[in-house]
């Protein structure tokens, strides 16, 4: 899957449950930078290893 269409899937998920780039960003323990990134396909996402996911 090409990163534009995960960081729509990541949006979309993201507002569907209410939450602001900073709140998903706390929950995975990454930057709000880095949620904004991923939302605009212009980051990669690393694997989040021992965090808690969404």
């Amino acid at each position: 899957m090409d990163q534009i269409k995960t960081g729509e899937i990541i949006r979309a998920m993201r507002l569907q449950k209410n939450m602001t780039q900073i709140a998903l960003a706390e929950k995975l323990g990454v930057s709000d930078k880095a949620v904004s990134k991923w939302e605009r396909g212009c980051g990669e996402i690393g694997r989040a290893s021992g965090r808690e996911r969404v």
